[in-house]
């Protein structure tokens, strides 16, 4: 990993090791830096974490693109021609993996995964009178400490890299925002005069609909490129934003995603997408758009589903088998 790449590139799975080192060996087979195979072999909990992380976070992205051109194929080399470009599709992948590392840290540290951190032990709460503080809350402090450190800035000088850090920071932020606080009560027939309290990570699809937004909203951001060398130059902030007064950072100070590139359209197959032939969509809602104007197929079949079901003392559910006939909606090639 250079550490310019978002956590996607990670293998998804790990073989099963029997030796009391196995996390060592964990650590060496993901395609991290020096620093960040050091930071992994600290704790045997971060190999097991960083393989959940990505694999939440591909779900997420998958999820929240479902109904889009760009559906989040990651196979091969589309993932890797979509990373070498600064595309707002690229932005979202960096922040919806640096969430996902911050948010699977910080349940790993409460769940008791981790040897370096534990619950959340240090709440700024009012009403401290009101309530005792209790349970095991998410350990955010730690986990975003440690992505940040994870994924660290690299040389001011390369442009691309400080658009990756930004967006990074943008998803350890939009982690840290989705946070709950969680109650119980104790006391005489509930009468809730002592309250245990603990603050709980929202539900991931919480970050990954707070950060679908963002790229929807994504900055474009202008670069000086010589053609001949494909070395780029400073940022420049976009039309009617300024960077700050008397700042010496060109980037924009601002708290959403920001990208180098116009987005292909992602209609026809290419180095970044498989195209939009023979997708399935559905014909209110986004046929037009994902078929990109060439029309679709519709095919009828009857499907056999479970209908009508009851549960049974004691202890099954019993259901009919209900057939029924749908219209299947694919782009045209």
């Amino acid at each position: 990993m250079t550490g310019s790449e978002p956590l996607t590139i990670l293998p998804l799975t790990l073989e099963p090791e029997a030796a009391a080192q196995a996390h060592y060996k964990a650590c060496d087979r993901l395609k991290l830096e020096r620093k960040q195979r050091r930071m992994c072999r600290r704790d045997p909990g971060v190999a097991e974490t960083l393989v959940e992380a990505v694999s939440m976070s591909a779900l997420e992205c998958q999820y929240q693109f479902r109904f889009e051109r760009w559906n989040c194929t990651l196979e091969g080399r589309y993932r890797a021609s979509l990373l070498k470009r600064g595309f707002k599709e690229t932005a979202f992948l960096y922040a919806i993996s640096s969430a996902g590392l911050t948010h699977a840290l910080a349940k790993a540290c409460s769940a008791g995964r981790m040897e370096r951190c534990t619950c959340d032990e240090a709440p700024d709460l009012e009403n401290r009178e009101a309530w005792q503080w209790g349970g095991c809350g998410d350990n955010l402090k730690y986990s975003s400490k440690f992505v940040k450190e994870f994924l660290g800035r690299r040389s001011s000088k390369d442009l691309r890299a400080r658009v990756d850090f930004h967006n990074n920071l943008v998803g350890v932020k939009a982690s840290r925002a989705g946070v709950e606080t969680t109650c119980k009560c104790h006391g005489v027939s509930g009468s809730c005069t002592v309250r245990t309290c603990w603050r709980q990570l929202a539900p991931f699809h919480e970050v990954g609909k707070h950060l679908k937004h963002k790229y929807e909203t994504a900055l474009k951001v202008g670069s000086t490129t010589n053609e001949a060398t494909g070395e780029a130059g400073a940022i420049s902030p976009p039309r009617g934003r300024a960077s700050g007064v008397g700042s010496a950072d060109p980037l924009p100070r601002t708290p959403e995603l920001v990208h180098l590139d116009d987005s292909p359209s992602f209609c026809l197959a290419g180095r970044f997408s498989p195209g939009t032939a023979g997708r399935r969509c559905h014909r209110e809602k986004n046929c037009e758009s994902i078929c990109c104007g060439r029309g679709h197929n519709t095919q009828s079949r009857v499907v056999t589903r479970p209908c009508q079901c009851q549960v049974r003392w004691c202890c099954y559910v019993e259901c009919r088998q209900c057939t029924q006939r749908e219209e299947v909606y694919t782009c045209k090639g």
